[in-house]
């Protein structure tokens, strides 16, 4: 069962995190999938981590799709223009795009005010979060609108609730998160006349690389960090979102959820999906319910 055999996705910003989760499950569902990000196997972004794109389209590969893997810098308009035409030129079309670039994990200063935050730090993020998304778009849309049925995915964190309703303990990351969703719902407008689709998208507290690498555990122990964050319970893996997105582009009667602000846990409670053990992390309420309530860590019912 490949209900997106045939179909052309471009994950922009797939090395790591859940961008990587996003193509594995993609190609799990028999999509074609071009994974993009800057750090290849001869050389790495800013980040110097070790993650690289090729691994991602091999796991695409390995998941059941084909991975292909390129390098693009999203800041670069000449880059990202290369990118689409070498799409146009071996696809011939585009159905998904995923707008995931981030590159701002070691850029934010949290809990620190506009006036004490580095402008050069912050202004480096919202470029990563924000420039990006639009070039990549400014680009792509136009191969992407030549068929009705097509999705654009804008990855943040945090719902359009949440993030109207909370600081997210800093001025640049709180502007670049909720800038996503606000993009959503500008290309769910512009995408309308040609029957395309446009969501905002954020997963609940995602254990990715960077994330396992800070409370220092694996995926294989995880649980071993929720004696030092206790609310740690209720985390994700990357591919939880990877399996909304793929439900998403599945979905014939996806338009219902043109530019609204979705969660990996809310889809998954629309289209019955689960995470890989089995669980169905439900973060954002509870986020709202628990622990921003003050309320000791428990998910009975919301995993």
């Amino acid at each position: 069962m490949k209900p997106l055999n045939g179909k052309v996705a471009l994950v922009a910003g797939a090395t790591r995190g859940a961008g990587r989760g996003i193509a594995i499950e993609l190609g799990a569902a028999g999509a074609t999938v071009y994974v993009t990000g800057r750090t290849t196997t001869g050389q790495a972004s800013e980040y110097n981590r070790p993650e690289t794109i090729e691994e991602t389209a091999e796991l695409v590969n390995q998941a059941g799709g084909r991975g292909i893997a390129v390098q693009v810098d999203h800041l670069d308009p000449a880059q990202v223009q290369a990118l689409i035409d070498r799409i146009d030129s071996e696809q011939g079309r585009l159905d998904i795009l995923v707008n995931d670039i981030w590159g701002g994990e070691y850029l934010t200063q949290w809990n620190t005010p506009v006036w004490e935050h580095s402008l050069e730090r912050g202004f480096r993020m919202l470029r990563l979060a924000i420039d990006t998304h639009l070039i990549t778009s400014h680009y792509a849309l136009p191969l992407f609108i030549r068929n009705e049925g097509g999705l654009v995915v804008e990855m943040t964190d945090g719902t359009a609730e949440y993030n109207d309703s909370n600081y997210r303990l800093s001025m640049f990351y709180d502007l670049a998160k909720s800038s996503a969703i606000r993009m959503a719902k500008s290309l769910a407008h512009e995408l309308l006349p040609y029957r395309c689709t446009a969501v905002a998208l954020t997963p609940g507290w995602m254990r990715s690389e960077i994330m396992l690498e800070h409370f220092g555990v694996t995926e294989a122990n995880w649980r071993d960090a929720i004696a030092k964050e206790p609310h740690f319970a209720i985390s994700e893996t990357t591919r939880y979102v990877g399996r909304a997105v793929a439900s998403l582009a599945a979905d014939p009667h996806v338009a219902r959820w043109n530019g609204q602000s979705l969660s990996s846990g809310g889809l998954a409670n629309v289209y019955g999906f689960d995470d890989l053990d089995g669980s169905r992390p439900d973060c954002w309420r509870y986020l709202v319910e628990v622990q921003d309530a003050g309320k000791p860590a428990d998910v009975t019912g919301y995993r």
